[in-house]
């Protein structure tokens, strides 16, 4: 039987519905807003998946062509490899969820949300976030929610909730924030330069949406929740424990201090190794579990690294030092260094601590653009920033593979922080595309990636708004004790209970992403740690300003020119010509790239000047109208008894009458001027329609006054 539950936000009704669809998944839910449905289901194995010291979840979200009323393109006319929006979403679902699965609950568990309804209301990914949430609340599966999410603009000064497409375009700060009913979990988006007090705001008016939300899967799961199955506790020996812990106690704590990376690493692992050799024997498997066959290695593996996270924490909250030595707002050594390939229309090595972007920016034309089929049709990117992160950034071996979905994510987090600073396709006509390969890595990359990217940009000659500079922030909370860490270790993203990255200009936000790994953050711990960063990101800034002041005033050679000119609406056919024939000609004459758009706005894109002075020379001789007063010098293209028509721009003839060919009384035009013959005339007259009126006369006189 079907139950459903619903709530009105912005004058529209969420619907949550259960028990009519997908019934033999462990839960599933159908959600309506407007004319857009998702359906969310969540499946656990009865099984607990052995070996792994970590949860299986997997989340996928799902765009159906048909929700939209498309059949896909291609050859095979199917979904087929999932598009970077849905690599996104799925991150977005992902993120507010999975810390809220409880410890030790290892079972191999699979979220799928699915559009089967796409309409104008941009809520798919928020929908599949709520859904999500719900299938797994209402199921037999630990969950510790439930989430709500819900996506915040400000348009004019004001906040609004759930933004549609039509509204989007006009909003100086776009947010999706997720969270349960106690606190904020996720926070996702950018802005135009917005000030902090802003975002805290935004977030504060969005958490009063997201307690809404919650309170209505609440109401669904009392309906109809099924008994959540039994934790099988972990298996923890306290002797063992202890002995482990006394065991590598001195040595760990040597180790970290250890300020570089890799040699920390081997440290740590050496130390592992001897404990291992210590404790795994059959007496002690015997001894503390009962079972001489026992293969101790991931139980004292994970006493190992409990124990290191503790001394680490410990280190932070009790003597405010961290693995590097550093205070816990400072932030690590910067060098920046440009223009060092020479092909590269833009190239930078950003280098902080032991993380390295080298980042290229090149530029294209119109013929450069991306274009995306996307459930609300066909659009076109004119910028894009691609992330890569190969193996041995971090001093590994892996096969190469395309980009995978935290690959996909760091590139759209600074791709958003970068793209509110980018001059207009007016004011600089070019694709531009950024590519950042991380060449080193040891914590907050993506913020390495937006560095790079703003001096690879000023080094091209783009002429950005403003610099942008990007910063990782960490939490470390045990009680009533909070330490808000600046410019994170990946040592500490792991072991922290917070990452947040916040890049921006030294005027405001433009990029934020927020995942707590706790139950929450209060507003407070938000707010001192946004101070923070603010401070680290002008420090940034601060650095990258004495690298590189100001765009370079040049292009790169390389780099293709585009010069741009407007026409007439009317005259676009002219220049286009016949089956593009006009146009055409003028390409293969000039070796140039012509892009008309509908307003008559030209763009021409050539590898030197000479070459595009004379594409333009060409289309200003097309487009050119007669002007009155001017002389021209023109060929007579047809004779009259009454005078003769004179060309004198192409396409643009005139009446050149037999009383204005010459001072004195003529009989016949032939007398005088002949088919082919090249006059010099002056407009005299241009009437209501445009036709043109010439004086041979008038243009001598002119010339003779001149001369004297």
């Amino acid at each position: 039987m079907k139950t459903t539950v619903e709530l009105e936000i912005k004058g529209k009704k969420l619907i949550i519905e259960t028990g009519q669809m997908a019934k033999q998944s462990g839960g599933s839910v159908v959600l309506r807003y407007g004319d857009t449905v998702v359906l969310a289901t969540a499946v656990a194995d009865k099984r607990v998946k052995e070996g792994l010291d970590f949860f299986p979840l997997t989340i996928d979200y799902l765009e159906k062509t048909y929700s939209a009323g498309k059949i896909p393109g291609g050859f095979f006319k199917r979904e087929g490899k999932p598009s970077e929006k849905e690599v996104l979403t799925s991150r977005l679902i992902d993120r507010p969820l999975r810390p809220l699965f409880p410890k030790g609950f290892y079972s191999e568990t699979q979220g799928i949300a699915s559009v089967l309804s796409y309409g104008n209301e941009n809520i798919s990914d928020i929908l599949g976030v709520i859904g999500m949430s719900a299938a797994v609340h209402i199921s037999d599966i630990p969950f510790n929610g439930p989430v709500g999410a819900v996506r915040v603009g400000r348009l004019e000064g004001n906040f609004i909730v759930c933004p549609d497409f039509s509204e989007l375009e006009n909003l100086d700060l776009n947010l999706i924030v997720a969270g349960t009913e106690d606190a904020v979990i996720m926070v996702e988006g950018g802005g135009a330069e917005v000030e902090e007090t802003v975002l805290l705001e935004a977030i504060s008016f969005a958490h009063a949406e997201i307690k809404k939300i919650t309170a209505l899967q609440n109401e669904l799961k009392r309906l109809v929740g099924k008994e959540k199955r039994a934790l099988i506790p972990v298996e923890e020996n306290v002797e063992i424990k202890n002995a482990v812990r006394e065991f590598t106690a001195k040595e760990i704590k040597e180790a970290i201090t250890i300020a570089g990376k890799h040699e920390r690493q081997r440290a740590l692992n050496l130390i592992l190794e001897e404990a291992v050799k210590q404790f795994n024997t059959t007496e002690n498997a015997e001894k503390f579990f009962g079972n001489a066959g026992k293969d101790l290695t991931r139980d004292i593996a994970n006493i190992f690294d409990n124990y290191e996270k503790e001394i680490v924490r410990g280190m932070i909250l009790q003597k405010g030092v961290r693995a590097d030595n550093r205070k816990p707002d400072e932030v690590r050594n910067i060098s920046c260094d440009m223009g060092f390939l020479p092909r590269a229309h833009g190239s930078a090595l950003f280098t902080r601590g032991e993380t390295q972007a080298l980042v290229v920016s090149t530029l294209g034309t119109s013929e450069d653009e991306q274009k995306i089929d996307s459930l609300e049709g066909e659009m076109y990117k004119t910028f894009m920033l691609h992330y890569n992160f190969p193996p041995f950034s971090v001093g590994e071996v892996k096969p190469l593979r395309s980009p995978g979905r935290r690959e996909v994510g760091h590139g759209a987090l600074a791709e958003r922080a970068i793209k509110y600073v980018l001059p207009s396709k007016e004011i600089f006509p070019y694709t531009i595309r950024i590519v950042s390969d991380i060449l080193e890595s040891n914590g907050s990359s993506s913020m390495a990636t937006v560095c790079g990217a703003t001096l690879s940009l000023m080094d091209a000659g783009v002429p950005i708004a403003a610099p942008v500079a990007g910063i990782a922030m960490g939490l470390v909370k045990e009680g009533e004790q909070v330490v808000v860490l600046t410019d994170i270790l990946g040592l500490e993203d792991h072991l922290g209970d917070m990452d947040f990255k916040v890049a921006g200009t030294e005027k405001g936000i433009t990029a934020f992403q927020m995942d707590v790994k706790i139950g929450g953050v209060s507003t407070e711990i938000l707010r001192n740690a946004l101070d923070q960063a603010r401070a680290g990101r002008l420090h940034i800034l601060g650095r990258m300003k004495e690298a590189m002041p100001a765009p370079r005033a040049d292009l790169s050679p390389f780099a293709p020119r585009i010069y741009t000119m407007q026409i007439k609406q009317e005259k676009i056919r002219d220049v286009i010509g016949t089956g593009g024939k006009v146009i055409r000609g003028i390409i293969e004459q000039t070796g140039v790239k012509i892009d008309i758009n509908d307003t008559g706005a030209i763009n021409i894109a050539s590898p030197d000047e000479e070459s595009a002075k004379k594409a333009i020379d060409i289309i200003n001789g097309i487009v050119a109208e007669a002007e009155l007063n001017k002389i021209y010098t023109g060929k007579v293209v047809r004779i009259a008894d009454f005078g003769a028509f004179v060309e004198i721009l192409p396409g643009v003839d005139g009446l050149l009458h037999i009383s204005q060919i010459s001072e004195k009384r003529i009989a016949k035009v032939t007398d005088e001027l002949n088919v082919g013959d090249e006059v010099v005339v002056k407009v005299i007259e241009i009437d209501g329609q445009g036709r043109v009126r010439l004086s041979k006369k008038e243009a001598m006189r002119q010339e003779k006054q001149k001369e004297a």
